[in-house]
């Protein structure tokens, strides 16, 4: 990239500015560290003018801040090609150089400068990424009318004319699968214990009665339980169904997560664990997703799923609005494309179910009433019924005519949506092939369709059971590419599909904030996970170091940490964190939940105990009291309990443990038994700190619970040591909390001391009040207490909130 001279000048002393600036402030910084009690020699009337200085040098910094603000949008307005920038960026630098700008080397700048690469230039000027769909764009046109369709009441009448597959033969993969919830109506186990097992048990069975059949499974959470159970003669039968491309693991994850609610930490999490353990027990490494009942569907995943090796991937619950759209340009096939994506480098094949659900009646074409007579696990006497009261026909010589040719139209009508003569006819529902008598009805049954439909010359179909990996492999033959790449004349797309919509305006929106409680341990669980896991590996390689393995209980920690992936995993289901299931259901993910934060809490403390010792060889791991933790839980369904410092004559020690990857400097809250307290470093420098009341409702303030305020700071991976300790009366050091309490209900107002706190009780105040930090400033009503506005300091630009936003109280009076 070329830039002019001018520019570059612009630029250069731009940078300039920003480095004085920086070198202006470590300077600063370094003469403020250079004591450890600065303040404790000097004279009130020299600390009067100290804080007068740093009043100035704080507004300066506000200043610097809005000019650097200034000066990077003018550069991004002009590398924008926006010339009017050039005067503006002049205006603010001129000025910040009159007395250097004769030192400025100006024939270096020529040298130097004048060609970037566009690599390494910062403003580089690239172009929007252009895809042929993008979901705003298409969510902009749609009227979201349900109107009628015919026999596909949210699609259209489908028609051919015979002379599509003259040329090549419609190939059609019909391929058996169940869909198995970890958790919905019935618990985890109860589902594995009534009926995933026995999917398992008669798979192994039934399966390898012919080489022709088929089968995929998703969830690995059943399949590891399962698992532990069977023995070495049918772990190497699973192993040579999957081997000869008779049944096939997709996705892998430990479960079908949510992609609206889940963390992306939780969602990567979730994937690991199902991907080792496919890894170590099976040898097997998924290549095709398979996401048919999550509630709308995020590109996060898409990108996820790519760079955790998928190829391709299958999607089903979107807007039946989408859809319709979608098929009508038969882009129900596309490769879906990252929106910062430039280079396609994130795209992944994708196909799209086009009708209402998974189940067996919307999957083999448009007509359900039709598709439902190829269930054979309906037939007659068995307890499942077709909805439209016409029952299967078990396949003989006399019926198999009409039958095939009434189930090849639905296939021929379903083709009709996509660009190949290649389909796909997934063929399962919920906790289906759980008897050996359905693996027999479905299977012989299609085969007699699929081997008369083949010896029809004149039909030009070739029909088989098949994997999705079978079917994908198929698609790139057909289009002659490589696995990944694009098939020619595909469309690419970018966006979400967001918000879920089954029929009419049925939104599945609720499940985005249903249950918050558990919502909020999840996310909980999976900090402490993270944080837990960190602290786990720093510690077994400290051991290892020192040749200490004897003195560390590794292998129960380790434990406790994959029992935590797995019920964390377990909870990214579709049915778990979204609050869909059952109240049952959902007290034992509570309770799974629940225990693995304890445990989280147990890893903790017993390598903080191991890594602050000074000498290594005391440590023991059956000392339990060496720690305590900051928050307990009595039960899964209760809130988190600040545990209470007892103070008394001797200090006590706090350690805080920071999990990120860079230093944090934060105000830490605890609680504590008595108001008279001072906190330090180890080495003895006292800390600022502020002691606050602990409300138990909206008037009211605990006795003997103080919370305890203090800024700390915290190396990154690290831990940094406080000490309480007990004081005969208050110091400056710290403070004690001022509080006003509006809209008193008690009727009479002043001030009042409470538990020595000095409160002043006011009634209804005259104007909006405001809480305000170093990044925001909040604005509640005074008539409400309700926030109405907040406002960003940074570039005083507020926004107002539009009807109400209330405070939530809980039974201890928390917000």
């Amino acid at each position: 990239m070329r830039v002019s001279v001018r520019k570059v000048t612009l630029l250069f002393a731009a940078c300039i500015f920003v480095v004085v600036c920086v070198f202006l402030y470590l300077s600063l910084e370094s003469q403020r560290l250079t004591g450890v009690e600065p303040f404790a020699i000097l004279h009130q009337g020299d600390i009067h003018n100290v804080e007068k200085k740093l009043e100035r040098l704080e507004q300066e910094l506000e200043l610097n801040h809005q000019s650097i603000y200034d000066i990077k949008k003018a550069l991004y307005d002009l590398v924008r090609e926006d010339n009017s920038s050039v005067q503006v960026l002049r205006s603010l630098v001129d000025p910040l150089f009159d007395d250097v700008d004769d030192h400025i080397p100006t024939n270096k700048i020529k040298q130097q400068l004048l060609k970037l690469d566009k690599n390494e230039c910062l403003f580089y000027k690239v172009p929007t990424p252009k895809t042929d769909v993008q979901m705003l764009d298409v969510y902009d046109k749609l009227l979201f009318e349900n109107g009628e369709g015919g026999v596909w009441k949210q699609g259209f009448d489908i028609q051919y004319t015979g002379m599509e597959w003259q040329d090549l033969p419609l190939k059609v993969f019909v391929v058996p699968h169940t869909h198995n919830d970890p958790g919905w109506i019935k618990t985890f186990d109860k589902y594995y214990k009534d009926q995933t097992k026995n999917i398992f048990n008669s798979m192994l069975m039934k399966l390898p009665v012919d080489k022709k059949r088929k089968f995929i499974y998703a969830e690995i959470s059943y399949l590891s339980t399962w698992w532990n159970e069977i023995d070495v003669k049918q772990k190497h039968l699973v192993k040579g169904l999957i081997e000869n491309g008779q049944l096939e693991i997709v996705t892998g994850g430990w479960v079908m997560a949510d992609e609206a609610n889940t963390h992306y930490f939780a969602l990567i999490d979730q994937l690991i664990e199902g991907h080792q353990w496919l890894e170590q027990q099976i040898g097997v490494r998924p290549k095709s997703g398979w996401a048919i009942d999550t509630f709308g569907h995020s590109s996060t995943m898409a990108y996820l799923l790519k760079k955790a090796g998928l190829t391709n991937i299958l999607l089903q619950r979107v807007h039946y609005s989408v859809k319709k759209y979608l098929s009508q340009n038969k882009m129900l096939e596309f490769m879906w494309r990252q929106t910062w994506d430039h280079s396609g480098s994130t795209d992944i094949f994708t196909h799209l179910m086009p009708f209402y659900s998974y189940d067996i009646p919307h999957t083999c074409g448009p007509d359900p009433k039709i598709c439902c007579q190829f269930d054979f696990k309906r037939l007659p006497g068995s307890r499942v019924k077709c909805p439209w009261r016409v029952a299967p026909q078990a396949i003989t010589e006399k019926n198999v005519d009409e039958r095939a040719r009434t189930l090849l139209d639905q296939y021929r009508k379903k083709s009709q949506l996509y660009r190949s003569n290649v389909l796909l006819v997934p063929l399962g529902d919920d906790f289906r092939y759980d008897t050996p008598k359905e693996w027999d009805d479905q299977m012989n049954n299609y085969q007699k369709l699929f081997d008369y439909m083949n010896r029809q010359s004149g039909w030009n179909v070739q029909a088989q059971f098949g994997t999705l990996h079978d079917y994908f492999t198929a698609i790139e033959e057909r289009n002659r590419i490589e696995s990944g790449q694009r098939p020619p004349g595909y469309p690419v797309l970018s966006g979400d599909f967001f918000t879920y919509a089954d029929k009419d305006d049925n939104y599945w929106s609720g499940f985005y904030t249903s249950r918050p409680f558990y919502k909020n341990m999840d996310r909980i669980l999976e900090s402490h996970l993270r944080g837990a896991e960190l602290l786990f590996s720093i510690a077994l390689a400290h051991v290892q170091n020192n040749s200490l393995q004897a003195l560390f209980p590794s292998s129960s920690l380790m434990s406790m940490l994959l029992l935590a992936r797995r019920n964390l995993g377990l909870f990214q289901h579709h049915d778990a964190i979204t609050g869909t299931a059952k109240d049952l259901v959902v007290n034992d993910y509570g309770n799974k939940l629940f225990e693995s934060l304890a445990q989280m809490k147990d890893v903790t403390t017993k390598c903080a105990h191991l890594l602050l010792l000074q000498n290594i060889t005391l440590y023991n791991p059956a000392v339990t009291d060496f720690f305590d933790v900051d928050e307990v839980r009595a039960k899964h369904d209760a809130i988190a309990e600040k545990t209470i410092i007892k103070i008394s004559k001797h200090p006590r020690t706090v350690a805080i443990y920071n999990s990120l990857g860079q230093e944090r400097y934060e105000i830490v809250t605890v609680h504590v038994s008595v108001a008279e307290v001072e906190v330090s470093e180890v080495n003895g420098r006292i800390i600022e700190a502020q002691v606050n009341p602990v409300w138990l409702g909206k008037e009211e303030i605990a006795s003997g619970i103080f919370e305890l305020a203090f800024t700390a700071r915290v190396p990154a991976f690290g831990f940094s040591t406080f000490v309480i300790s007990p004081i005969s009366k208050s110091t400056g050091s710290t403070k004690r909390g001022k509080v006003v309490l509006y809209n008193n209900q008690r009727g009479r107002n002043g001030r009042e001391s409470r538990y020595g706190f000095s409160v002043l009780v006011s009634g209804l105040p005259k104007v909006p009040f405001h809480i305000e930090s170093s990044y925001i400033t909040a604005e509640f009503s005074h008539k409400t207490g309700l926030l109405q506005s907040f406002m960003n300091n940074e570039d005083k630009k507020s926004d107002e909130i539009g009807g109400s936003v209330p405070f939530l109280w809980n039974h201890s009076g928390e917000i």
